[in-house]
């Protein structure tokens, strides 16, 4: 067993770590307060081909994987949360789904424009009364001569703003049970009938859009539907493994910087004549905050090579998103306090570190359904 990155791993890494330090935590505190994104910076992760980590050559892409996707997003994630999760969503819940369940032809059609980030995909399964029971939804599709009409409002689509690609469940069997009568559906966001609905304030993650979408009887062809009809959320249960690395890999990267703030800070403040470092009580919380780190990253690590060796890793992902998003939320708490009345200030960059901490546990699936998702694993 070998815990050493290749010699390919660690120059992506760097690659990833020089970029997020020189251009995105520059950024970062302009990017909550502005509540978007510099738009130089899509270009930017275009020319390092960050857009398309999981998508095979032939389609533009670079075909790295998960693992390598995972640690790219600890790097962003560790310098803008923000950015991070774009990139995550954009890869994890849009490319790869289409890598690994669209026909030739939406591979050709799709993979190339979102690889050069042409276009960036936003994903969209959450509606109003299906979060936590997402199998709940109600949004549909109808057959109507050859091709469908799209009818629905869906919440909490990350990149819904921008995007050009929108990979949509939707109800096409009403008859069926609930969690077998839905479709993924390819829509181009140009569509007649296609809005972008409310933008959520958020508590944090404020430079990445979260809108609702609205489908207003568009119509799409046969061609739009990913995998086969009221076979949809299967694809969305798979997908959603790819993105609870993702997520598991921006905690892990937000805890990072948690630490690394605390470290300075403890090394830098004086209280009783002495660096607060020398104080047993911050070096416990230091030693915590380091431990449950490691052990989270080993374990995105572990789900990302998995998923990158066709191996099942459901429980392996909820359990790396469960244990990192935890870690990611004690780092920030101890963070703040170890800033003290300092820390609950936009003077320093930890308070926006605590925000945007705290929906690791709720997106991708909340803390308790990754509970439940490891526990049907054991129980089986």
């Amino acid at each position: 067993m070998n815990f050493a990155l290749s010699e390919e791993l660690s120059l992506i890494r760097d690659t990833a770590r020089d970029f997020a330090n020189g251009e995105l935590l520059p950024r970062a505190t302009q990017h909550d307060r502005d509540e978007k994104l510099d738009p130089a910076l899509f270009d930017m992760l275009a020319e390092l081909g960050m857009w398309g980590l999981t998508t095979p050559e032939q389609y533009g892409g670079s075909d790295f994987g998960n693992h390598a996707l995972a640690i790219v997003l600890e790097e962003l994630n560790r310098a803008c949360a923000s950015t991070g999760v774009t990139v995550s969503v954009h890869n994890s819940l849009v490319c790869s789904p289409i890598v690994k369940f669209g026909t030739d032809a939406q591979k050709e059609r799709w993979l190339p424009k979102l690889s050069s980030g042409e276009l960036l995909g936003c994903y969209s399964l959450s509606e109003a009364g299906s979060g936590s029971d997402a199998a709940a939804l109600k949004a549909s599709a109808r057959r109507d001569g050859d091709g469908w009409v799209l009818e629905g409002t869906k919440l909490w689509v990350t990149t819904g703003e921008q995007a050009g690609l929108c990979l949509v469940y939707l109800r096409t069997n009403a008859d069926a049970p609930k969690a077998k009568g839905i479709t993924a559906f390819l829509v181009p966001t140009d569509a007649p009938g296609f809005e972008v609905g409310k933008k959520e304030m958020k508590t944090g993650l404020r430079g990445s859009s979260t809108t609702e979408l609205i489908f207003n009887g568009v119509r799409v062809g046969d061609d739009a539907i990913l995998g086969e009809v009221d076979r949809g959320f299967p694809i969305a249960l798979d997908t959603l493994d790819g993105g609870r690395i993702g997520i598991g890999a921006q905690a892990v990267g937000i805890g990072q910087a948690c630490l690394e703030a605390s470290i300075k800070y403890a090394k830098e403040r004086e209280q009783f004549g002495k660096p607060i470092g020398h104080f047993q009580a911050i070096q416990w919380k230091l030693a915590d905050m380091s431990a449950g780190l490691d052990a989270a990253r080993l374990m995105v690590h572990r789900a990302a090579w998995l998923r990158d060796n066709d191996q099942p890793c459901g429980k392996e992902a909820a359990q790396a998103k469960l244990l990192a998003s935890q870690s990611a939320n004690y780092c920030a708490d101890e963070c703040v306090q170890i800033h003290g009345g300092a820390g609950y200030t936009d003077d320093f960059h930890v308070e926006r570190l605590f925000r945007d901490a705290r929906i690791t546990e709720i997106y991708e699936g909340a803390t308790d359904i990754q509970r439940l998702v490891i526990a049907r694993h054991l129980l089986r």
